[in-house]
């Protein structure tokens, strides 16, 4: 039995020889942290079995072991130390190789390259930090693909609306042109044409500054209960001429007791522009119906259903961008209601995203459907 006097003079010769050279080992760390990990694995190894051995050295010095002892010790401390040193390569090198499979990962995402996960088994830190690389390599290509969508929207809707000015712009220029040589035979109806040439071009603004509100998060709003029967009616009245001039009907049957929360202006909008789009897209002679129901889940929807022929599977992701058009070739008459710009829904999906609804399209036979789902409120009086 080891006399506690002697147990406290061996444990602290021990910890002091290890104090000691562990703060040699940090020194050795600091100065080699920007060296490879393997280097720093080994750093740590010996550190722990130089304080070991230099413990046993000293104690022996202090007459605690006999030098019998004292070289057994050695010897085996060297030997361990040896064995852990080769553990500690072998365990740096596959930090190594982690390390730079981790890098190739870091460099293929920032490329843009696709990143394959770690096996399902492998559940070391190094395995999830490569699951993690995986997924941010995902949400960086689908933001890049969201990024490039609109640009492209951005540069079509640019080149949409630098031609849908130069018409209206070019056709007053010749006109005022004509008035101010004396060359109109009927100065009236030129006049005429001017204003609705101006008409088209004030709406033409109208729709830049309200998407501009929209995607800036400027949108102001006055929730109040809005009646879908009023609405679905004013609309309808409002465009029942546009509808009869391309010989269209507009069938409406809303339910008289839904109401939704938002701001009745915006709302009015929305419908709008749906009807405008159908109005648009559907051949003379067809029917554009009109329809509201309460769902399940507390909210109301609205369905506008057009004759246009449907539009391309490829294509319904993009129906509500700014700019879109289904055929590059052909811009939409104007009409004093619209502009033509390629606007309309994507402003009726901007107002209906600010209520916390949701906006959809879908083919149908024969045609499109687009349906608005809104917050529900108690049956309007």
């Amino acid at each position: 039995m080891i006399p506690l006097a002697d147990l406290a003079a061996i444990v602290g010769i021990a910890l002091l020889c290890a104090v000691v050279v562990g703060a040699l080992g940090l020194i050795a760390l600091r100065i080699a942290r920007r060296s490879p990990l393997l280097v720093q694995v080994l750093i740590v190894v010996l550190t722990a079995m130089l304080s070991v051995t230099s413990g046993m050295i000293a104690v022996a010095q202090a007459m605690y072991l006999s030098p019998h002892d004292l070289l057994v010790g050695i010897w085996v401390s060297a030997s361990a130390t040896l064995v852990s040193l080769g553990g500690a390569v072998v365990l740096g090198r596959t930090f190594t190789r982690q390390s730079a499979r981790l890098q190739r990962y870091a460099r293929d995402i920032g490329d843009g390259a696709q990143v394959e996960p770690p096996a399902s088994f492998d559940r070391s830190e190094l395995a999830t930090l490569q699951g993690e690389l995986a997924r941010t390599g995902r949400r960086l290509e689908e933001a890049r693909a969201e990024v490039d969508a609109l640009d492209t929207s951005r540069r079509e809707l640019v080149a949409w609306i630098s031609h849908d000015l130069r018409t209206p712009l070019a056709g007053l220029r010749a006109m005022a042109e004509a008035l101010e040589d004396g060359l109109a035979d009927d100065p009236e109806r030129f006049h005429r044409q001017m204003r609705t040439q101006v008409d088209h071009l004030s709406a033409l603004v109208d729709e830049l500054f309200e998407l501009s509100k929209i995607q800036s998060g400027r949108l102001s709003l006055a929730m109040e209960p809005v009646s879908l029967y009023d609405l679905v009616s004013d609309a309808v009245a409002e465009l029942r001429v546009l509808a009869a001039a391309h010989n269209i009907t507009i069938k409406e049957s809303p339910r008289p007791d839904l109401a939704v929360v938002g701001d009745a202006r915006e709302l009015a909008r929305v419908v709008s522009n749906l009807l405008i789009n159908a109005i648009q897209h559907s051949p003379p002679g067809s029917v554009i119906s009109v329809t509201t129901r309460g769902m399940d889940d507390g909210t109301a929807m609205l369905s506008v259903v057009d004759a246009g022929g449907g539009i391309a599977d490829a294509d319904l992701p993009k129906i509500f961008l700014a700019g879109w058009r289904s055929d590059a070739s052909r811009t939409p008459a104007p009409t004093p209601q619209a502009g033509g710009s390629g606007l309309g829904l994507a402003i009726a999906h901007g107002i209906v995203k600010a209520h916390e609804g949701d906006i959809s399209a879908r083919n149908v036979p024969g045609g499109c459907r687009f349906d608005v789902i809104l917050p529900q409120v108690a049956a309007a009086v």
